[in-house]
């Protein structure tokens, strides 16, 4: 491996590190996830909507870049506050816990896209779709019209037409 190589992957590494910390961390890990999801789908279940969980961790630089760029962009932050019970579901995939099983389980098996990831939910707490969010991605962020269009094409309103 060269030096410039090595260079350019600690120089990567860092500015991820630093951007990871300035970042608002959004997930507690304290909480149990089942828990955390029943009380989503009751609230869903009362307000008409559905649930977004978004699946992933403090650990995950993308995960914490995706809160900050819908809590940002109110067009986006709009249609989720009319349309869903959003909440940040912590896993971490080196860390299992017997509640990581259960929710990767009920909300079947959505670490297999990587993180984060997006399960909708109805207000059943049925699974509709999960997202993957690296077709959300573009550059080092997010594609406002592609995460627009994923909300929006997951509404209650879009599914049930």
């Amino acid at each position: 491996m060269s030096i410039a190589l090595i260079a350019v992957t600690l120089f990567t590494l860092a500015a991820n590190a630093q951007e990871q910390a300035t970042l608002p961390k959004v997930y507690n890990e304290q909480i149990n996830p089942l828990e955390q999801i029943d009380q989503a789908v009751a609230q869903a279940q009362a307000e008409g909507k559905f649930v977004i969980c978004q699946v992933g961790g403090n650990w995950c630089p993308w995960c914490l870049r995706f809160a900050d760029f819908i809590t940002n962009d109110s067009t986006i932050s709009s249609v989720i506050e009319q349309n869903f019970v959003y909440i940040h579901v912590n896993y971490h995939p080196r860390k299992a816990t017997e509640w990581s099983a259960a929710m990767m389980k009920r909300l079947n098996n959505p670490a297999r896209f990587n993180f984060p990831v997006f399960v909708v939910l109805d207000e059943q707490g049925n699974v509709l779709h999960i997202q993957d969010s690296s077709f959300l991605e573009e550059g080092t962020g997010y594609n406002k019209e592609k995460v627009l269009r994923f909300f929006q094409n997951w509404t209650p309103a879009a599914v049930r037409e």
